[in-house]
């Protein structure tokens, strides 16, 4: 829960018990069979809150739905921050594998300079690029 959202549940709070202490003062001068009812009410109204504070409720974020579990924090924070590991490990493992191809390459193309006929130098004479070019 953010700030926001924990201030505004302890407003909510705060203005339920004022309505309750508003209400209940003035059931002295009510028949008993009013009471009766309103007490009745009052034990229904908080089993139903009982009921919506543990059971799963749909989320609306944008244009997707997303299930919350009530009080299961824990598990909304591993399902927050599992896909993330797992992209970030994603992202190394294809980082590391790329280095050793690139190392590979680089391996293979050393070798082949080296154990070709030319000496490396004949590779930087700028007249060696020319009679590649002419096609001899």
């Amino acid at each position: 829960m953010t700030t926001i959202e924990i201030t505004g549940s302890v407003l909510q709070e705060q203005f339920g018990r004022a309505v309750g202490r508003r209400l209940s003062a003035g059931t002295a001068e009510l028949p008993y069979h009013v009471t009766e009812r309103l007490r009745a009410a009052r034990v229904q109204a908080l089993a139903q809150r009982k009921a919506e504070a543990t059971a799963p409720s749909v989320v609306a974020n944008g244009h997707a739905g997303a299930v919350s579990l009530g009080r299961f924090g824990l598990w909304q924070q591993i399902g927050t921050v599992l896909p993330l590991v797992a992209l970030v490990s994603g992202l190394v493992l294809i980082n590391s594998v790329m280095n050793e191809r690139r190392a590979s390459e680089v391996a293979e193309v050393d070798a082949a300079l080296l154990t070709d006929d030319l000496p490396p130098s004949a590779y930087a004479d700028p007249g060696f690029v020319q009679f590649l070019k002419s096609g001899r």
